[in-house]
């Protein structure tokens, strides 16, 4: 028996329904899936940031440690050449003492000024560790409220939207593979996702475009599938 362009034309009215549908659970969830993987990428990068910053402080720690190690090997040192000052024999010999003193009392003042630096530098990250830990507090309290209304969305809109996905399978099963593939091409062409529309008001229900008077007739006949322009 063959399909009138009628029932042609209610089942692709119904096909039209059920994609609308499913648009507008899409723009329910909007950019929240993108966000949340926004969020997730970014607090990685937080994660990172903070343990790059503990590990600077633990090189400075080793840092200081070492050169307090040194500061007392020079110290050794220093008192080991002034001992050695009281058994000199000329005055050469206790001027190449006295200037490997100089040095070492010249390596312990560097040394000290570079443990300065270091605790310093410690402080710095640790203060901005600090910061760098509120800002991640922040954004995972961020990442959870995202998810958690992600998730009731998701839960709501999942149900309806399998629902949907096997009436869309049903109702495309009963349209000639023609039509269906004219049909899926302009709803991919189309901003709005319309590719089977109502008059309103004279005017085209996809594109606004007011339509003849006798195109408005044959519409309404529904005697043949009439195509849009525009």
């Amino acid at each position: 028996m063959e399909i009138t362009v009628e029932k042609k034309l209610k089942t692709l009215w119904s096909l039209q329904k059920i994609d609308s549908e499913l648009n507008e659970i899409r723009k329910e969830m909007g950019s929240l899936p993108e966000e949340v993987r926004d969020l997730e990428d970014e607090v990685v990068g937080i994660e990172t940031r903070l343990r790059n910053q503990s590990e600077e402080v633990r090189t400075l720690e080793a840092t200081i440690a070492e050169s307090k190690m040194k500061v007392k090997e020079s110290e050794s040192l220093i008192k080991k050449y002034e001992e050695d000052q009281l058994n000199v024999r000329n005055n050469r010999e206790y001027e190449a003492i006295n200037k490997e003193i100089e040095y070492q009392k010249l390596e312990i003042t560097h040394l000290e000024k570079k443990i300065q630096e270091g605790y310093s530098d410690i402080e710095t990250c640790k203060k901005a560790h600090s910061e760098t830990e509120l800002v991640l507090e922040g954004r995972q309290k961020a990442l959870e409220e995202k998810k958690k209304e992600l998730e009731i969305i998701s839960k709501e809109n999942e149900k309806r939207a399998a629902d949907l996905d096997k009436d869309r399978v049903r109702v495309s099963s009963k349209i000639e593979e023609r039509l269906l593939h004219s049909y899926e091409k302009i709803r991919q062409n189309a901003r709005n996702g319309l590719a089977v529309v109502t008059i309103r008001r004279g005017a085209c229900g996809g594109c606004q475009t007011l339509m003849p008077a006798q195109r408005q007739v044959n519409v309404r006949e529904q005697q043949k599938i009439i195509v849009c322009e525009h």
